[in-house]
């Protein structure tokens, strides 16, 4: 199924990515990102943390939060789970990939999504 027609113009597709980074509405990023349905940002996380998502904390309105950690999976600390439901943001981890498939269809749903995503590696 073709979800391109159900974008509305100027959201924020996620249309490639790889071990350098992503294509997102057209525009090249390289290295981590924070995708937000009306805007992209670099990122650059020590790690995966509370200080790390800040960013999508403050954003407000994030109900989910699609964390893509490259090609693999591990689980995330129960500490930021907890803090970030505390927030009101549910959190998914998962390979960057279904991150970014499942973005794409949450967004095209219009859904509150926002996703944090590793480049494959």
């Amino acid at each position: 199924m073709d979800l391109t027609p159900l974008i509305r113009p100027g959201l924020q597709l996620v249309e490639r990515y790889g071990p350098a980074g992503f294509r997102i509405a057209g525009v090249v990023h390289t290295g981590p990102v924070l995708v937000f349905p009306d805007r992209t940002v670099d990122w650059a996380p020590a790690e995966i943390s509370e200080a790390g998502l800040a960013p999508v904390v403050a954003a407000g309105g994030v109900e989910l939060l699609l964390i893509g950690l490259g090609r693999r999976m591990y689980p995330i600390a129960a500490e930021l789970r907890l803090a970030l439901r505390a927030q009101g943001i549910a959190v998914e981890a998962m390979d960057t990939g279904a991150a970014c498939r499942t973005y794409n269809v949450l967004l095209a749903e219009d859904r509150r999504v926002a996703a944090a995503l590793l480049p494959p590696r």
